[in-house]
């Protein structure tokens, strides 16, 4: 099990070697776990957070509905910070099923990457 995580870790320090946020241009970060899934839009120049989700406090039934409705809420504060343009990271996992839908629901709550 340790080295199918391995791999991840390998493949998002690929991943990281060409995405980079700014202020003007943040990263969102995708982080996935068995039961849940966490958002963060990320400076990368002062190396700070500027904001974050999760599915923790959702009352959907299903991880990919949970995962689209993660994208929209980040999307929307973002959108609050006068932030609309964003650069995504993957975070070492396959672009399908919730990491796809994240991205989706940013997407159809304005971001545009």
């Amino acid at each position: 099990m340790l080295k199918k995580q391995e791999q991840r870790i390998k493949r998002h320090k690929r991943i990281r070697a060409k995405v980079k946020g700014a202020s003007s241009v943040p990263r969102l970060c995708v982080f996935r776990s068995n039961q849940h899934i966490y958002a963060q839009l990320i400076n990368d120049q002062k190396g700070i957070i500027l904001e974050s989700s999760g599915d923790f406090a959702l009352k959907i039934d299903g991880k990919v509905k949970k995962a689209f409705e993660v994208g929209q809420a980040i999307a929307q504060k973002a959108l609050s910070k006068k932030i609309d343009k964003v650069v995504f990271d993957r975070g070492g996992y396959k672009y399908h099923g919730r990491v796809k839908a994240v991205a989706d629901g940013a997407r159809a709550a304005g971001l545009k990457f």
